[in-house]
């Protein structure tokens, strides 16, 4: 058993920081804000593929299918994972019952010298969508609503249901912080169920 990911077979590449920098940066010059939804949509595709090497990965070491891993060793297997492939380390945690928080302070899309306006790690909210999709084995959904490329000392990707998310981000709209959006939402997801 090796301790690094075997890039080759598994259908990833690697490519440098500079390299996504620049790609996103001729995106959003050259299209504007609809470089965004190319972005997810290129992470998107690529879901599936980062999934299986998971898969293929926790398997080698003795951990069987990612969806079957206990939350503790899923997110210290999920850290080492995107580490060693230079996405940067991940935390999970649950912001209420139906909207999770994912956190990294190093990760590899955000750009802190970038000063964007917005969020900006539009490749990687695509790539988890359908990674933590697979995961829970239904369609989900992830908004970034803190990133390093803003001057944040994080990036915080919320990640639920569809209709979950966008409960959040209408009360955002109305001004309204995520935290408190989020526990809305897990509660009115729970106030549905019973009734």
């Amino acid at each position: 058993m090796t301790d690094s990911i075997q890039l080759g077979g598994s259908g990833m590449l690697a490519l440098t920081r500079d390299t996504l920098a620049a790609l996103r940066g001729a995106l959003f010059r050259d299209l504007g804000g609809d470089a965004a939804g190319y972005l997810q949509e290129a992470g998107y595709a690529g879901g599936a593929t980062l999934f299986a090497a998971f898969g293929a990965w926790t398997a080698a070491r003795g951990y069987g299918a990612p969806e079957s891993i206990a939350a503790a060793d899923f997110t210290r297997l999920a850290t080492q994972f995107f580490r060693d492939l230079g996405w940067g380390s991940v935390s999970l945690g649950a912001l209420s019952g139906t909207v999770a928080a994912l956190d990294s302070a190093d990760w590899g899309e955000a750009d802190p010298a970038a000063a964007m306006e917005f969020p900006g790690c539009h490749l990687t909210t695509g790539m988890f969508a359908d990674f933590f999709g697979r995961l829970a084995g239904t369609p989900m959904a992830v908004m970034e609503v803190e990133c390093r490329s803003m001057g944040a000392p994080r990036c915080r990707f919320l990640v639920g249901s569809a209709d979950s998310l966008q409960q959040v981000y209408d009360d955002m709209s109305r001004g309204v912080p995520y935290e408190d959006a989020a526990a809305a939402a897990g509660q009115d997801s729970s106030r549905s169920a019973s009734a």
